[in-house]
């Protein structure tokens, strides 16, 4: 296989990987990260020095979903040692089941569903600290890239990337250029600055509000429900961390204005108490402020476009490519499912570029973007159900068959692991939902309820939020 030269832009951790993967296959890489700083030695000072401004959902809860380990076992797996050593910790998707499951025996292939769990930070560090030492890869911080160089290509009528040019001057020549800079990502500006299509995007601005706090303790919370619980006009979110942390999420809608009082760490604390489930997330000490996040776009972009590439010598990984509400925790796992596609494009198409666009373009559409509608779709339909539910509206009926799937999943343990092959992205709705035997159980089920979790009544809440 030709060793190709390949610059990838943004030094995150799916960046990270994407270079590491590369590198593993002999290619030359080069990580430009604009931040600054990389990170300090222990993960107390990850957590309290280390300052990301190029991304902003840094210190927000973040999830590893049994595919992101998944694939880290298959491609990357000293990189878990180090997030080991960095006091991330095993978790298993299967605990708790749900209290109506009264068969609760294993089953052969449980163990797909462990994940491990770890902040932000600490888990970037680790892979950043891996492409930091990997030969192959020199990683350059402080270096912001201002434009893309054109090139002789191998399509006429198309524009070739042939490196880039940054905020200083310098060019940096590269047989492929990879954007990993993200959901802020400014590449579509930069093809159309070289002469080529913008990329087809879809998107909008999502209608979310998260208020988050971390809390450490000497053991985690007992969890008595779902890490992610819809709650009537608000949402929970509760999440492990590495070395005796958590975080603790609510999540509004932003047209629900009375949630701006959450600023305050006494009102989350005296709303997260009154939902009797969750209430022990909120008793460990506070090691941050309530922090607030809005305005996350949901967005997908295409470099094929009409059937032709928009560029050659150009591909995009992770946020860069399709980005979601972040509350299902599916951004990382499939960031390093994208990683791993572009390696494996790069394999069979490294002596090609012409066909490379449409390579990567098939497997991601087949990969990553039935996921992507599905939390679309998933989003709307909650944002609409919060928001009738605020103004004293009945809401629309959910989807039949994933409210049928949802709710015979509290009391079915097969139906329960499969609707956890969704949750954790090791396969889709759609996919899941096609099996017969799913459809089999689900007849022997029956029609069933989800059970209601415990949450305060609009009335108590408005004044929870007021008090």
């Amino acid at each position: 296989m030709p060793v190709a030269s390949i610059v990838v832009c943004g030094g995150s951790v799916v960046g990270s990987a994407a270079a590491l993967m590369l590198a593993r296959d002999g290619h030359c890489v080069t990580v430009l990260e604009a931040d600054p700083g990389g990170p300090p030695s222990g993960p107390a000072r990850v957590w309290t020095s280390w300052d990301r401004r190029g991304v902003p959902q840094f210190r927000q809860a973040h999830n590893l979903l049994p595919r992101f380990w998944r694939v880290l076992e298959a491609e990357l797996p000293e990189v878990i040692g180090r997030l080991l050593e960095s006091g991330c910790v095993w978790m298993d998707a299967l605990t708790p089941m749900p209290p109506g499951i009264t068969d609760r025996a294993p089953r052969p292939g449980d163990d797909r569903f462990r994940y491990m769990a770890g902040r932000r930070p600490v888990i970037e560090a680790a892979f950043s600290a891996a492409a930091q030492e990997e030969p192959g890869v020199t990683v350059r911080r402080g270096v912001r890239v201002a434009g893309l160089l054109v090139g002789a290509g191998p399509s006429q009528g198309t524009p070739h990337v042939a490196g880039v040019r940054t905020a200083d001057g310098e060019e940096i020549r590269a047989d492929l250029v990879v954007d990993a800079m993200g959901r802020r990502t400014p590449s579509s500006d930069w093809l159309e600055g070289i002469g080529a299509r913008r990329p087809w995007t879809e998107g909008e601005v999502g209608g979310f509000v998260y208020h988050t706090r971390y809390f450490s303790g000497p053991d985690l919370p007992i969890r008595r429900g779902a890490p992610f619980t819809p709650m009537g006009t608000f949402s929970l979110l509760t999440i492990p961390g590495d070395n005796g942390t958590w975080s603790v999420t609510v999540v509004s809608s932003r047209k629900d204005a009375p949630f701006r009082a959450l600023r305050d760490p006494g009102t989350f604390t005296r709303l997260v108490r009154a939902c009797p489930a969750h209430a022990q997330w909120v008793a460990g000490t506070p090691i941050t402020e309530v922090l607030t996040m809005a305005g996350i776009l949901d967005r997908r972009r295409r470099f094929v476009v009409g059937g032709r590439p928009v560029t050659t010598g150009f591909a995009a990984v992770g946020d860069a490519v399709a980005c979601t509400d972040p509350t299902a925790g599916r951004g990382l796992s499939l960031g390093l499912v994208n990683a791993r596609l572009l390696r494996d494009a790069v394999r069979k198409h490294v002596d090609d570029p012409a066909t490379f666009p449409e390579a990567l373009d098939e497997a991601t559409e087949q990969s990553l973007t039935p996921y992507y509608r599905d939390q679309v779709s998933t989003d709307q339909a909650r944002i609409a159900e919060m928001d009738a539910l605020r103004q004293g509206v009945e809401p629309r009926s959910p989807d039949t068959a994933m409210a049928r799937f949802e709710a015979a999943a509290f009391s079915d343990p097969d139906v329960f692991r499969a609707l956890l092959e969704t949750a954790t992205c090791l396969a889709s709705p759609a996919d899941v939902l096609a099996r017969p035997e799913l459809q089999a159980r689900l007849d022997q089920v029956g029609p069933v309820e989800a059970p209601r979790i415990p949450d305060p009544d609009r009335e108590r809440l408005l004044r929870l939020l007021a008090e």
